[in-house]
This record gives C-alpha cells, structure tokens and sequence, in this order.
C-alpha cells in the first residue's frame, strides 16, 4: 500500500498511458522503485527508453491485426455473431462444440475480429504439446501469416511466440507456470481454456486460479471450450454473483456415426475359437472397409498395446498392398506424428492412445474400432502408488471416440464390447484433481499465498484423503511444516518449475556437492526417457543401449547418456551428430528437450546457490541427493522376487531395469507404478543407512533391551530404525542416555557403581569398591550373607547423591568432579554404611587365601551360591603344578567347612555304622583334633571313628556323593596367562583330560635347568633333591633325577618325588654302565651262559635287549643296590670305587637269576600248550595272563632286583598249580582264581587312571606284588610267601593306594 501512495511526475504518467497496456503495470512498478530511491537521471533515460520501445511494440501489434475469414463448413462460422456478443457482453463465456464443430481453431479468430489480442496478448491452451502446435499451425494457416509470428506457440520444450504475437498457443502447465511471474496474468486480455473437459489437474487449477482472479481483471474475458460434456459445472463455476457464465453450444457432427456394439466375449459361448482382442480389431477393421471404406483409426490404452495391433495387422494384411499401418501416441517424435496428417493413398489404419481422442484431429478417418479401454492413471493415497491400469472408459470418452469418424462422410463406430456394457458405465471421466497426487498442487498454492485447498473453488473439490495426502508428501520432503507453512526448503521447491520430489533432488545436491550430476538426472527424469524403441527394431535398440546400462544404477544411464551426446556434439557436424544419436536409438527431439529442461532448471538452481563442479562426485553422493526426493520408494528385498515398500506396500524391479537381475538387497526407484503388477522404475541399489540419514524427521526409531555397556561406560540399547513401516535397520546398538535419563541413570547406578562394572579413576569409587569386596568376600568365606546391605541399599546411597542428568561415565565424571570440589566424601561409603550383621568367625586362619601344595602357596578362592558349580572353595591350580597336588592335601578343604564336612560324612555312613555317633558333636571334636597328614580326610576320618566305636569303618563306606559340592574342594586349572583350562570337583578326571597340558606346562615351566641329554659321565656339580622354579611370579617344587631313555641317559625334572625315584633307579645304573664302558663291554661279551639266555629269551624278545638289561641289572646290583642316591660327583666316583670289585659277584648272580626265571618260564609255557582239559581253560588262561605280566620284553630292567628274584617261585608255584588241577580239581581253582581276578581288576582299573592323571604310586606297585604272593599263598602255598598276606592285608594296602 504504500508502494501505491507514490506519486509519479505527470510528465512520465502520460508517457507510462501511451505504452502497451500489458507493459503499464511493469512500468509504473520501475518507476516508483527508482522513485523510492531517489530518481536517478539515468534510471529514468532506461525507463523512458523501455516506454518508447512499449510505444513501438503496441503500434507494430495495431499493424499487424490479421483479416479474418471464417470456413463457412465449420458448424461454428454460423453461430460467431452469437459468440461475439456472448464474449462482448461477458466476462465469462462457456463454449460447448461437438467433436468437428471447429471452436478450437475459430474462437481466437473471433477473439481478434472482437479487436482482443492487440493490447495484451490472447493466450489459448490445449492441454498437450502436440495439439498446442498443431492448433497453432492450423490457425496461422487460415490467418495466412507466419507460425511464431502473430500467431506463435510455447510449449515446455519449444518457444516459438514472439512480443508481436496477437494470439499463443500452450499447454496448460505454461500458463500454469506463468502464474509465478506474472500473478495476475497481465500480459493477456483473452484466455482460452480449450478441452476443458478433460479436467486435467493444470486445467482444473487453472479455472480455479482464474475464478480468483476475474474480479481484480474485469478487462480479462475468459472463454472455456468443452466438448458435450457437463457444460453447466463449468457455467455454475464462474458465477461471480450475478448467475452462471452463459453456455453455447455449437454442433459438431455433418454426418451421421452408425454404432456397432461387437462384444469381445460372449460369456455364455467362450469356446478356443473365441477371437483375441488383436483378432477382433482385425476383423472390425474389415467390417468397416466393406461398409465404409476409408481410413480406420483404432484406439488402444498404451503403446505395448499399440506395437502388438500394429503387428498383428501387418501379419493380418501381409501381401496386401495399399494398407498402411502408423502408430500414434504422445512420445513419438514429431515427424513420426505429422506421418498422420500427411497425404496418401489407399487405406491408412492410425492406431492411436487417447491423445486421438480429444487433442487431435486425424483426417480422413471415416471408421473408428474402439476396444473401450484405456490406461487411466490413479493415486492412491493410502498405498502411494500412481496406477496405469487399463480401465473401461466412461460413455463420454466412447462418444469423443465415435465422433472422431463421420466428420467427412458417414462414418461407422465399431465398440467391441456390449451396449449394455455401455449403459453401465460411468458418465464422465473423473477428473484427475480427483486421482492424483496434489502434492505440486499444494506447494504452488502455498507459494503463491493462494490459501488452503480446502477453500480454493477448484470446479470440483478433490477429496480431502487426497489434500491430506499431498500435505503429507510436503511434509516428507521437508517443505512444509507441521502447521503447513512453508519451510525455506519448501519456497526454493516453489521455484522449481517441476515435480516437488525432483526439486528436492536438486536442493539435496547442493549439499551432497553432486550438483552437476544431479542436474542432469533430475531433468532427464522431469522429461521424456531420450531412449527410442521402435516396434520393428526392438532387438536392436536394447542391444544398442546395453552401452548405457549401469550395474549398479539406472540414474547413472542417464549421466552416461549425457556424456555420450555431448562428447560426440563436439566432433560431430549436426547432421552425422543425428545420424549418431539414431544407430543407438536415441531420440535427438527428446534429447534437446531434456537439454532445454536441464538449462531452465540450472539457471534457477544456480539463483538458489546451486554451483556445479566439475570434479566428478561419487556413488554415494549423487544417490543420497536423490533419495531425498524418493524416499517413500525405497524397497527391501523379501521373499522371492518381491520387494517391501513403506507403507506395507510390495512392488517388483521393472523387467527393462539394469537392476532386474541383480536384485539387490535394498532399492529406490523413480516412481512406482501400478499396471499389470506394481513395478519399480528406474532403480538403483542404496544402503539402508543413507535411509536414516536423509529420512532423519521421517524415520521411526523404536528401542528395546537397555543395557549396561562397560567398554564405553554407557547405557546402550537395541535401536531398530523404520521408514513409513519398512524395517530399514533391525537391530543397531545405541547411546540411550539422552533417550531416556531415568532408565539410564537406574542402569548407570547398579551396574557401574553398585556392581562396579565401571571402570573409573575416582579414589573415592575405589575406596568403595574396596569395602564392599572386602565383606563379600568375609561373606563368601563364612557362606552368609547377613554382612554386607544388599545392593538396593548401595543403589539407594548413590541414587540419594547423583543429580537427574547423571547417566553415563562421561557425566559421572563431569559431575564427581564438581562436586568433590565442595565435598570430598559426598559419596565416600564407611562400614556403617554397609555392614548389617557381625562378621563372626570369618577369620583368614579358618579361611586363609591359598593352600600350600607340595611347598608352594596356590590360590583359594570362595564363593557363596548354592547351585553354582564353583559353589563352595576353589584351587586355583597353575597347570604345571596339576601333577603335584593330590588329593590328600586338598580333601582336609579348609579348617572352616572340616566340622561341616566330618558331620555330614558321619550322616552319609550307613545307618549301622553312624548310629552311634552324634554327629555334631563328634565333628566338633575331630575338626579340633585331626590335622592334614598324609592320607586322605576320609581315611582319617574312618580310622578315628573306628576307634572310638570299636568297629571296622572304612573310607568306602562314606558316601561322599551325598554330601553337599561346597564341603568338596573346587580345582581350577590354569594357564600361565591365567585362561581357565579346566574345572571341576574331581582331581583325577582334570589330570586325565589335561594330561598332556600338565606335563608341557611343568616342562615350559622347569626350563632348560634340569635338561639334558646323552650323558656319559657325571659332569653335573651337585643333583638336589628337589628344586624350586620361579616363574611368572609363581614358584614350582620340582624333582631332578637321571633317567634311562631306550639306553641313552638323560638329566630331568619330575613333578613328584615317586616319579623321580623310579627314573633315579635306572638312569643312575645306566649311567655307570656308560662311565664303565670298556669294562661293561667286557663283560657283557663274557656273560656265563649268555647263548642259552638267548635262546630262553626269544620268545620274548632280542638278544640285543637282553643284554642291554642284564648289564642294566649288573650295574645297578655293584653300584646302586638300595643305597642313597647319589648326588655329587665324589660320591658317584666313589660309588665306583666301591662297586668295582662286586662286578664279578653281580654277574654271576643276575645271570644265575635270569637263567632260573628264563627256563622256568618256557617250562611253564610249554606246560600251558600241553594243557587240554576244557575244565582247565579258566585256569590256563588265567595263568597265561600271569606269565604276559611277569616275562613281558624288558622285565629285567624294569624289575626292581628284590622283586626280580621272587620270580622264580611265582613261576613254580605255577607249576605246582597245574599239578594240583589234577589232584584237588579245577572247581577250587575257579574259586581262587575269581578271588585274585577281582583284586587285578581293581589293580587295572586304578592303574589306568593312575597313568592318564601322571600319578606314580609306590602303594599301587606294592599291592601290584602282594596280588602274586596272594597267588602263591592259594595255589602253592607250600613255597611260602615274602610276607604275610590275605584278604583283610590285601585291602588294607588298597586302602593306601591313591585314589
């Protein structure tokens, strides 16, 4: 308004009345800027140059008024001076013609003979491109001028108007476009809304837009041309308040149309003869040419529809000159489409989509097969899917195409479907403001401050689904805002002259720096695909686009396309650059109109800020740009083929894509299309994390399973991201603090400061941590728990101290350290603050922290969790000390469970034997009394309650397996660097599984020390009796001996005492044979009687070894005997000293022996062979087994010298067995040899054990020989035993053997 209160000087008012009237508006605006400003000498010259250029322009335009003729045939030539008088005397006239009345050419003929379109300009809209510059033409050939002179054309690809135009034809979306810079359409004084009927959204916009406008332009008259269709809601429409807008109607048709209704199908007669739909057009076609011959237009819903007839018909009249067959549709290049409105001879068959309908006007068509279908497109706003279903047309649509025939002669409408079919269908098309996305709608709307849709008089009101919906789409694309009100994304989307989704593309781009590329793509999809595929040369044109095909996106053929037109524009002349662009099938008229779409858009792109690069962007980029405008057709691949879309929708990669056989795991397309199936359009493969990123405002983020995360001292949680629906991350793990402090701080304080799962620097939290596992640990040791406060009552000191906004490490610690600034204990705990109960007797002499095991302190560790499996203590074994620990040492476990676990051993006895106990008592009093020894608790245990009852109470007899796991010790095996190897209750079963890690770990341990090999003489300073070995903080006990490895004498360290005593044995007596060699040789090739020990040890095995054992022997009868070991080099010299002179003895006395136990043996096996008698086999098997056991290959060596000479006695009492078989008979045998089998299994079976567990028992080879002087003592007693023995000895001995 207070632009309007400057006042321009008179002088230049005047000047401003004699320009053109379109340009008095544009002036005074200038003018009253420059005034504003102060009027600049200079401004005021260009303006003033401006006005006289004005003057010119509207003189030239005077001058240029065409003479006006009208085609007197035109049913409309006779009905023009009613029309004029309409449009003098109203602002608004209504024109209804009939197909062929001629108001499309005629009406801005009369507009100019009215003396309109001298002043401004009168603008007249088709509503496609083709028709706007075939109308254009067709007017400027009947005014004879010039085309792009007074009568020009703007089309979105193609401007050939001109200021001195009188009369511009354009579709409707450039008048449409025009609204942005020109509001109030000042540049025109007529605008011809032509076609009205077929309600196109930019037609239905537009007559709302003009409705708005008529009264701020009284001097703009506004004609709407309709065919017969529903005249009176145009007129209804523009009623300005003084009645509806006027209707003429203006007939169209001179000849009459006879109506044939040929159904396709018959449902009651469908037999394999019935006609395909191509059959049935072919044979209309041939009804028509006998009845009215002519040219045939047929109609078909799409262009597959379109290449099928045209195949069949060519197949149909093959050999039949004088046919010819076009096709036409909108994507056709113009010359293919002006084909149509040339001259020809004979028959012409025009198959044509609905663009033949309304739009154009094909000549000479005197017939018209109409199958009654079309691809109609449809939005659903709930799947957001555009549809291009073929769908049965309305009446009105079947009548537009009957009257495309008869306009020069009777004509004939073949329908193929039925009348009744007919009588049902709807009446008119619905408009397609009622079925589309308003999204575009919308944003113009909003940008040109038109109001809210709702209140906008579109001629029709569009469903409300459909406003919300397009509101919706705003919103995804982040152009407006909740409120509806447009965002600063949303005014430069406005600016755009193209679909909302592509502008956001664009916008996108600036940021992802991919500018260029985008650009490119985006104006490549607001056009025309520049691909050609002709219905003869389909083949070949997918061959010659495979060039272009990207394996990874469709968008990229686009840029590929681009470069290849552009690198060879700039080598090639136009017309091989043509020439070019049709050997691979590319469209050079599309290919400029993507060119002019790319120019327009980048010049406003570049307003916006939008600078290409020349440097190539990546994948990644470009993709990400476009996905801002396409995130609701993004797809995840499900099952099978099928892709899942927001929104629950499913949709298929379109068979023509790059992307159809890859099938990636996720996709965006361009659009998605519903036809046969729902198709995906141009695709290309995404990750589902530029989802997130791009979709942030529009992605769902739902959290699950919070958790304490102590590596990154935060509470995470399971975020599982989606999309409208669409699963796009299932499962990625997140900071939930700031998405929910209250859990998070409740998390943060149980686990990281109640539970210690933080690792923190504060002294503070230390001391904390410090106290509570100092009464845990009193807890687990005394098993109670009625010490330490549970945890809520930790939970509640720090929940007490830490503010809201403390959920994580890192603002624990911000806040700690604030706050001890002011208080240095505001979270100190004391005792008083944790302790509810008397710690009692939890000392650390009942419970002490490590168990010394064969001189080493090993590791105990308690724990107080009944149904643990580590419930109770455990030893932490390192696992080159497993070989040492036995079980006498940790069966005692420690002296505060020894009374627990002598009363419940007590309980665990037979009810005979425990009933004259009172266990508690009694355990009170042996756990007082009994100290760890060398045999087992229960061994000790069994033999102090024998006493005091006076009967016989055996280890056996305690049912251990009763008592309950925390009163037996827990091992855990374990590595140098501390890995658990194993765990467990039994001892044994840990060393047979570990056996082979317990003897590499103690060797890895020992070391090189005590190792070596192939020693021929003592050359060692001192060999201890035992060793200690620190190792990794840890010390080991082990025990160096010589050993006799296969004859060569080598230096070890044992990991027992018993292990390295048996070694000792032989490896000190081979060692002396070594030492002694010239004299050992000597007297091993003297040995008395030495072929006929040969002989006797065949069966056994070779000479060799029996000589090296003999010499074996012999030295250690000279020089070892039962002597202390020797362990320096004087005594081993010494020894020899000594020993020298008993060689002699030694030999003669081995030898001697080994000749007895020799013969005696082969006379046994000899005896054996000769036995026959079944009743014997028990008997001659059992004694065959003895004899293996006795005379197996090295017993000599391996026999200690004591247990070497009973042999002969073990071997006669053989014999005398075989010859009481005959006296006292095989059935005492068999019961005596039950006895001593039972007392070997026992012997094998913990033999066995003793073997995989690396136990060396001295009290298992003891018994090992009482089992033979038990032999003796049943089957020949009369040789007499070593010492006493029988049942009751026996199992005493077995008693001592380790378990």
């Amino acid at each position: 308004m207070a632009r309007d209160r400057i006042a321009i000087p008179d002088d230049l008012a005047r000047r401003i009345e004699r320009a053109l009237p379109a340009d008095r508006g544009r002036l005074r605006a200038r003018a009253r800027g420059m005034l504003r400003k102060g009027e600049d000498p200079s401004i005021r010259r260009a303006i003033e140059r401006d006005i006289e250029a004005s003057e010119r322009l509207w003189r030239r335009r005077r001058e240029l008024a065409p003479r006006v003729t009208y085609p007197e045939e035109l049913p409309i030539s006779q009905r023009r001076e009613e029309i004029s008088a309409a449009i003098r005397d109203h602002q608004v006239v209504v024109l209804c013609g009939e197909t062929g009345s001629g108001k499309t050419t005629q009406l801005p003929k009369i507009c100019l003979e009215l003396g309109r379109g001298v002043d401004r300009t009168i603008g007249h809209t088709q509503p496609r491109r083709i028709a706007a510059r075939s109308v254009a033409a067709r007017v400027a050939e009947e005014l004879k001028v010039q085309l792009g002179g007074v009568v020009g054309y703007k089309v979105r690809f193609g401007d050939q108007a001109s200021p001195e135009s009188l009369v511009k034809l354009m579709t409707d979306g450039i008048l449409l476009a025009e609204t942005q810079g020109d509001r109030y359409l000042n540049q025109y004084d007529t605008i011809i809304i032509d076609e009205a009927h077929e309600r196109s959204l930019n037609i239905d916009f537009l007559l709302g837009y003009l409705r708005n406008l008529l009264p701020r332009r009284p001097d703009l008259k506004v004609i709407v041309t309709s065919a017969t269709i529903d005249p009176e809601r145009f007129a209804e429409h523009f009623d300005l308040g003084s009645g509806p807008a006027p209707i003429i109607e203006v007939s169209g048709r001179t000849y009459p149309v006879d109506i044939r209704y040929r159904p396709l199908l018959d449902p009651e007669a469908v037999t394999e003869e019935t006609p395909d739909l191509y059959d049935a057009v072919g044979e209309a076609i041939d009804e028509c040419e006998r009845d009215c011959p002519g040219d045939v237009l047929v109609f078909m819903p799409g262009e597959r529809e379109i290449r099928e007839t045209a195949e069949a018909l060519r197949k149909r009249y093959l050999g039949q000159p004088g046919t010819e067959i076009l096709p036409l549709y909108a994507r056709l290049s113009p010359q293919d489409q002006q084909r149509v409105f040339k001259p020809h001879r004979g028959r012409r068959v025009v198959i044509a989509t609905n663009v033949a309908e309304t739009s154009l006007t094909v000549p000479g068509i005197r017939s018209v097969v109409d199958p009654g279908t079309a691809r109609l497109s449809r939005y659903s706003a709930r799947s957001k899917v555009q549809g291009l279903e073929i769908e049965p047309i309305s009446q009105a649509s079947a009548n537009q195409r009957a009257g495309r025939c008869g306009r020069v002669a009777p004509g004939v409408c073949v329908r193929l479907y039925a009348e009744d079919d007919f009588a049902a269908r709807d009446e008119f098309t619905p408009p397609e403001i009622l079925r589309t996305n308003l999204a575009s709608v919308v944003l113009q709307m909003a940008a040109l401050r038109l109001g809210r849709p709702e209140d906008f008089p579109f001629v029709e009101q569009p469903d409300s689904r459909l406003i919300r919906d397009g509101y919706e789409t705003l919103r995804e694309l982040g152009a407006i805002t909740d409120e509806n009100e447009l965002t600063p994304i949303g005014r430069e989307m406005a600016r755009l002259p193209i679909d909302p989704r592509i502008a956001r593309m664009i916008l996108a781009a600036r940021d992802e720096d991919c500018v260029r590329e985008v650009l490119i793509i985006a104006s490549a999809l607001a056009s025309q695909d520049p691909r050609d595929r002709p219905m003869d040369k389909r083949d070949q044109a997918d061959a010659a686009h495979e060039r272009f095909r990207d394996e990874r996106s469709d968008f990229l053929e686009y840029l590929k396309i681009w470069e290849f037109y552009h690198e060879q524009s700039k080598k090639l002349s136009r017309s091989k650059l043509e020439k070019a662009c049709r050997q691979n099938f590319l469209s050079v008229r599309r290919l400029g109109e993507w060119r002019e779409v790319y120019r327009q858009v980048r010049a406003l792109a570049l307003d916006m800020g939008a600078q290409p690069k020349h440097a190539e962007a990546d994948y990644d980029k470009i993709h990400r740009a476009l996905l801002t405008g396409l995130l609701t057709s993004v797809g995840k691949k499900g099952d099978g083929f099928e892709y899942e879309g927001v929104r629950g929708g499913r949709f298929h990669i379109f068979p023509g894509s790059g992307q159809f056989e890859a099938k990636p795991k996720w996709i965006m397309s361009a659009e998605i299309v519903r036809t046969t199936r729902t198709y995906a359009r141009c695709v290309a493969r995404i990750e589902p994390e530029w989802i997130e990123s791009v979709g942030s405002a529009l992605v769902k983020r739902t959290h699950s399973e919070p958790q304490w995360d102590e590596r990154t001292a935060r509470v995470m949680a399971f975020e599982k991201v989606t999309l409208l629906g669409l699963e796009v991350i299932p499962r990625k793990r997140v900071h939930y603090g700031p998405i929910d402090p209250p859990t998070s701080r409740e998390l943060f304080i149980h686990h990281a400061l109640v539970e210690g799962e933080y690792a923190s620097r504060s002294r503070t939290l230390a001391h904390n941590r410090a106290l509570v596992a100092e009464l845990q640990e009193l807890e687990e040791r005394a098993r109670r728990r009625d010490i330490l406060g549970d945890a809520q009552a930790r939970f509640g000191f720090y929940d007490k101290r830490l503010p809201r906004d403390v959920y994580s490490g890192q603002t624990f610690e911000r806040w700690l350290k604030r706050a001890e600034a002011k208080d240095r204990d505001i979270i100190r705990m004391t005792r008083e603050d944790l302790v509810i109960g008397d710690p009692g007797e939890a000392s650390r002499d009942r419970f002490p922290d490590a168990l010394e095991v064969d001189g080493r302190a090993l590791e105990l560790d308690y724990l107080y969790q009944p149904g643990d499996a580590r419930d109770g203590t455990t030893l932490q074994i390192p696992v080159e000390s497993l070989g040492q620990v036995r079980r006498e040492q940790t069966d005692w476990v420690v002296p505060g469970l020894r009374e627990e676990k002598i009363a419940a051993m007590i309980r665990s006895l037979p009810k005979p034997l425990r009933r004259p106990f009172d266990a508690q008592a009694v355990a009170r009093e042996l756990a007082a009394t009994l100290t760890p020894g060398a045999r087992t608790m229960s061994e000790d245990v069994a033999e102090a309650l024998g006493r005091r009852a006076g009967v016989t109470i055996r280890p056996e007899d305690f049912r251990l397996d009763q008592l309950d796991p925390h009163l037996t010790m827990n091992y855990r095996v374990v590595d140098e660097s501390g890995k658990t190897l194993g765990e467990g209750r039994d001892l044994g079963q840990l060393k047979r599984e570990l056996g082979v890690k317990v003897r590499a770990g103690f060797a890895a341990a020992a070391g090189d020390t005590f190792r070596r090999d192939d020693l021929t003489d003592w050359d060692l300073e001192e060999l201890p009796e035992s060793v200690e070995i620190s190792r990794d903080g840890r010390t080991l006990r082990g025990y160096p001996a010589l050993a006799d490895l296969d004859g060569r004498v080598c230096l070890r360290l044992y990991e027992t005492k018993e292990s390295a005593t048996r070694a000792m044995r032989r490896g000190l007596a081979r060692l002396y044979v070594h030492h002694l060699r010239d004299e050992m040789k000597y007297r091993e090739s003297h040995l008395p009687g030495i072929d006929r020990l040969s002989m006797l040890y065949a069966p056994i095995g070779p000479g060799e070894e029996l000589r090296s054992d003999l010499m074996l022997v012999i030295a250690g009868r000279a020089f070892v005997g039962a002597r202390p070991w020797v362990r320096t080099r004087e005594a081993f010299v010494e020894r020899v000293d000594d020993g020298w002179n008993a060689i002699g003895n030694a030999v003669d006395e081995v030898c001697s022996v080994a000749d007895s136990i020799l013969a005696l043996g082969n006379e046994v096996a000899g005896r054996l062979d000769e036995a026959s008698v079944p009743a014997w086999a028990h008997a001659i098997a059992d004694m065959r087994q003895q004899l293996a056991r006795l005379l197996q290959p090295g017993f000599l060596g391996a026999t200690e010298w004591d247990r070497l000479r009973c042999f002969p006695r073990y071997l006669r009492a053989m014999l005398k067995r075989l010859e009481k078989l005959r006296t006292v008979g095989a059935a005492r045998d068999a019961e005596w040899t039950r006895e001593v089998r039972a007392w070997w299994a026992r012997h094998d079976e913990r033999r066995e054990k003793h073997e995989i567990d690396g136990t060396d028992d001295p009290e298992l080879e003891r018994f090992r020989w009482m089992i033979e002087e038990l032999r003796v003592s049943l089957f020949a007693q009369e040789l007499g035993t070593s010492e006493p023995v029988s049942p009751k000895r026996m199992q005493k001995q077995w008693d001592r053997v380790r378990p």
